[in-house]
């Protein structure tokens, strides 16, 4: 069983997400723990204060030290983490040789940025991976969180109950997936290539494996470059 722990100002943004679908089954079957904490918790004063303005005279709020601090020690008093990752633009970008890596561990902690930044004390001395889900800036790290946290789930042993399903996704080995197809055979003039109706499973996997290639040479030909 993997135990994933988000750190966050704003839990909300992840409650749905990660309460449907695939991650609430992975949680249902006890092959996932995911728990979101309120980084507000560890704020200072009445007003639970998590942020302050940045040295220098920089525009724009930053996330505090002493509440992350606060939040990573507890948890740490409680377990020993393999990684404690930080999503952010500037971080290593997530493919999915690094979600298969991620989804071996046995307790990962996340934390959201939020803000301008964090203070890059935090990233110095507390974090041990940074990880991007694209050249862009969100509002936080939390959309990145839950796309991280379930891409890693989807492929954990026992979540999926097909799991030649999820090793044959795109990626996985190297190659974007091939075309797939359902019921009715055909639809407005729309035929399904027959290859896939013959029943033989040699002739359809090569098929597929052609098609795949041909796929990546067509839309990611950086992806073969590799």
């Amino acid at each position: 069983m993997i135990r994933i722990d988000i750190l966050t100002v704003v839990p909300e943004l992840l409650a749905s997400p990660l309460g449907h679908s695939i991650p609430k089954r992975a949680q249902d079957k006890g092959c996932v723990e995911i728990h979101i904490h309120n980084i507000r918790d560890c704020g200072k004063g009445s007003y639970r204060q998590v942020d302050d303005y940045a040295f220098g005279g920089d525009a724009g709020m930053v996330m505090m030290i002493e509440p992350v601090f606060e939040w990573m020690q507890k948890l740490k008093n409680e377990r020993a983490y393999d990684e404690v990752i930080f999503l952010t633009p500037d971080g290593e970008r997530l493919t999915q040789p690094c979600v298969n890596s991620l989804s071996t561990l046995s307790n990962i902690m996340i934390l959201c940025g939020h803000y301008k930044g964090i203070d890059h004390r935090i990233r110095e001395h507390l974090i041990t991976k940074e990880i991007s889900i694209g050249d862009y800036v969100l509002s936080g790290g939390e959309l990145a969180a839950a796309v991280l946290v379930d891409a890693v789930v989807r492929i954990v042993p026992g979540v999926i109950s097909d799991e030649t399903s999820a090793l044959t996704d795109s990626f996985q080995d190297g190659l974007l997936a091939p075309p797939v197809y359902t019921r009715p055979e055909e639809f407005n003039g729309w035929r399904v290539p027959e290859i896939l109706l013959s029943g033989n499973h040699k002739k359809i996997v090569e098929w597929q494996d052609e098609q795949a290639l041909q796929r990546t040479q067509q839309l990611r030909p950086d992806m073969l470059a590799q």
